[in-house]
């Protein structure tokens, strides 16, 4: 009697079970403070909102206090201006980025408002946001590499960085 066709049928039905019973660790949306997180909001993520007929879209937005806008205009060669630009409707969500430039130096550039519609894009967001940020901070312009992976949130990034940019008169 040959084994070879009870062993082939011995090791698909342990391979079909292994797969039936394998189970995955869910996504937390939320990081308990102090942990760390690398959602940059303090380890506070907001709770995820529920649109009528879509899927749950996941928030992080700005902590208290930020900007809503541009600020004051100050006078002077290096003064410290921000502007926020529009939000960008991408495939994946909604963003906004804010830039503030000393003179014309930018010094910082946030996204106070990110939405996603399901956690593997917020993941692949989180991880490009930084990414994207110092690529401006070293060209000091919106004309930088798109991330590769996060394609349609580096050309939101880029767009709305370009109209705070332009908010602000800057190139």
């Amino acid at each position: 009697m040959k084994r070879a066709p009870l062993l082939v049928l011995a090791g698909t039905v342990a391979g079909f079970a292994g797969v039936l019973t394998f189970h995955t660790r869910p996504v937390s949306s939320t990081t308990p403070a102090g942990t760390g997180g690398s959602g940059g909001t303090g380890g506070a993520a907001s709770p995820a909102a529920t649109p009528a007929r879509s899927a749950p879209v996941a928030t992080r937005t700005a902590p208290a206090g930020g900007s809503g806008g541009s600020t004051a205009p100050q006078t002077g060669p290096n003064a410290v201006r921000s502007a926020q630009g529009t939000s960008v409707n991408f495939s994946y969500g909604v963003l906004t980025v804010q830039v503030t430039v000393n003179g014309t130096h930018i010094t910082n550039v946030s996204v106070p408002n990110l939405q996603t519609a399901e956690p593997t894009s917020q993941q692949i967001s989180e991880q490009a946001i930084p990414m994207l940020r110092a690529e401006v901070l070293q060209a000091q312009s919106a004309s930088v590499n798109g991330i590769s992976g996060a394609t349609f949130t580096s050309q939101a990034y880029v767009q709305s960085l370009q109209a705070a940019l332009n908010k602000l008169n800057l190139k």
